[in-house]
């Protein structure tokens, strides 16, 4: 960029893990004909009174606490007046000068090191509807299944100054919702989704620029490439010395183009007033506390436990800890076993890599402690190799829990052979077949020991142990 430097703030909104809306008893399901889940007061109708979701508020506090915000206990709710097609009452219920959260910070990772991105507020709000606009050459449809949905906004400092930078928090920030349960993070099904605030400045100012918005960004793709293609525009309109508007702008994914749908609105506009339908909400610091000692162990701190007390490295960690399923799993397993580090290694190589292939979550794994811990002994003790318990034994195992793993060895004619004359003559054998490879490793190409083993594997049907083969081969190529 330059001269310039690129300042963006972003507005997360996350949808609740309720079974029903925020102000009404409709549910909340994703998968439902359109316009199955209203009612009279999700579509606004006269003599209605909203009630509030009680587990909705409880999740925004544990957002807030895992972000360290400071909990607001004094709270009411305002109305957002507005008209829009989708939005069936004319005002969305939000909060505006009272946040449930405020301040807190969100901590990130990218190729320029750590850092913390401030946050201004975490709040509460009513989902609006679905115009749908691809469907009727003539019309516009709506569906307000969506109405009424009870959401969070996340809403961030104008803090980070690249897309990479942007593409971290929002990562992170589905990582937290999805890990203590607040939202299910789907950002195809639009449950979790994000507006971009970017502006652009001379280095060394500290001034904010006119800023855009790129409304309802729902992939961490598309938020990276629309906040480049701002950055490049608002840059090149700068070095012009043309005027930037402030405007709400959308981001065509297929095109790769961001374009203008509005000139921006201001807080005024929306007429904010206290929602005369809904009382204020408190709640102690006791009420706080009990939702806080709900909350499970963050990624970060199950990550430094992994490290300094399991002795696996920070890459495993951060791997195992990626997704919370996965991380309940390893930490049910590694309690009854010793084989810590060759477990993290089975479940994030084969065993992630056949819940890839089978399109299966994590949950879904049904194996008992016990035959996790005889599959880590069996292939501790050489009985079978870690190649064979990948591929011939997990795959039975996760297809039928109930059986063992020793018995399926048996069932399978895999155990290891490790008779050394045996062993020898599968390697001889191996190496008087490839009389140039054998020559070519005498001369410096060490790698092809590789070959070789694989061989001897071949002759034994996969019963050699690789280590024994290995030392073998060896000691017969230096004689």
């Amino acid at each position: 960029m330059g001269k310039y430097e690129a300042v963006i703030g972003l507005e997360v909104h996350a949808q609740l893990h309720t079974v029903s809306k925020l102000f009404s008893g409709d549910a909340t399901n994703f998968n439902a004909l359109p316009n199955q889940h209203v009612g009279p007061i999700t579509l606004g109708h006269p003599g209605t009174l909203p009630k509030m979701n009680k587990k909705a508020v409880e999740l925004a506090i544990k957002m807030g606490l895992v972000c360290g915000c400071e909990i607001s206990t004094n709270n009411y709710f305002a109305r957002k007046n507005y008209f829009y097609a989708d939005l069936p009452k004319g005002f969305q219920i939000s909060q505006h000068t009272t946040p449930i959260c405020r301040g807190g910070l969100v901590h990130i990772n990218t190729t320029n090191g750590s850092r913390d991105i401030q946050l201004t507020r975490i709040h509460l709000e009513e989902d609006a509807g679905k115009s749908i606009h691809d469907q009727d050459d003539a019309l516009t449809l709506l569906d307000f299944n969506r109405a009424g949905m009870p959401l969070i906004e996340i809403v961030s400092e104008p803090d980070m100054h690249s897309s990479e930078e942007a593409a971290a928090y929002l990562t992170q920030i589905r990582k937290l919702v999805r890990w203590i349960g607040v939202c299910d993070g789907n950002m195809e099904e639009g449950s979790l989704r994000c507006d971009a605030n970017i502006s652009v400045r001379p280095v060394g100012s500290r001034t904010l620029g006119t800023r855009v918005e790129v409304k309802n960004l729902n992939s961490i793709k598309h938020l990276r490439h629309a906040v480049e293609i701002e950055i490049e525009r608002l840059t090149a309109l700068s070095e012009k010395g043309e005027t930037i508007l402030q405007e709400t702008r959308s981001y065509d994914a297929d095109a790769g183009i961001t374009f203008s749908i509005r000139t921006k609105e201001d807080a005024e506009d929306y007429r904010y007033f206290p929602e005369p339908d809904l009382a204020p909400f408190q709640f102690t610091e006791q009420y706080i506390g009990e939702l806080k000692n709900q909350i499970p162990l963050l990624p970060a701190e199950l990550s430094n436990k992994f490290i300094n007390e399991y002795g696996l490295s920070s890459y495993d960690a951060e791997q195992l800890t990626d997704e919370k399923e996965l991380c309940d799993l390893y930490e049910e397993v590694a309690r009854h076993t010793i084989y810590k580090k060759q477990l993290a290694n089975i479940l994030l190589g084969p065993l992630k890599s056949l819940l890839n292939q089978s399109s299966t979550q994590w949950n879904s794994i049904h194996i008992s402690t016990t035959h996790w811990n005889e599959l880590l002994i069996l292939i501790a003790e050489g009985t079978i190799n870690f190649s064979m318990a990948a591929q011939k034994i997990l795959p039975r195992m996760m297809a039928d829990p109930a059986v063992t793993p020793t018995v399926l060895i048996q069932q399978l004619d895999l155990v290891q052979d490790a008779d050394a004359d045996q062993l020898q003559g599968w390697a001889k054998q191996a190496l008087d077949a490839m009389p140039d490879k054998v020559m070519a490793y005498k001369k410096g190409k060490k790698g092809l020991i590789g070959l070789f083993v694989g061989e001897v594997k071949k002759y034994s049907k996969g019963k050699a142990d690789p280590k024994q083969v290995t030392a073998i081969l060896e000691s017969l190529l230096h004689q």
